[in-house]
């Protein structure tokens, strides 16, 4: 029987979600409404469910005005060379 272990990620962006809706006086059931999702994807997002689609995850960030910092280290030293 496979387990699968929420990754540290998914519940740092839970907790970010929930605050985030928290302060702003949102329900569950509001979030999902603006967002344009069911209530149960809030849920799911709020306790590190791994089965929600990134474009779901976005909707709901951009609903409470979070963004997403990408950071690739790798791609910097690529374009570094690319542009010297």
């Amino acid at each position: 029987m496979a387990v699968k272990l929420i990754n540290k990620n998914e519940m740092e962006i839970g907790r970010i979600v929930q605050f985030h809706r928290k302060q702003a006086g949102l329900s569950r059931i509001d979030l999902a409404d603006i967002a344009g999702v069911g209530k149960t994807v809030i849920y799911d997002v709020e306790n590190g469910k791994q089965t929600v689609r990134l474009n779901t995850l976005l909707k709901i960030m951009i609903s409470l005005n979070i963004s997403i910092f990408l950071d690739s280290p790798l791609m910097d030293r690529y374009e570094a060379r690319e542009n010297a």
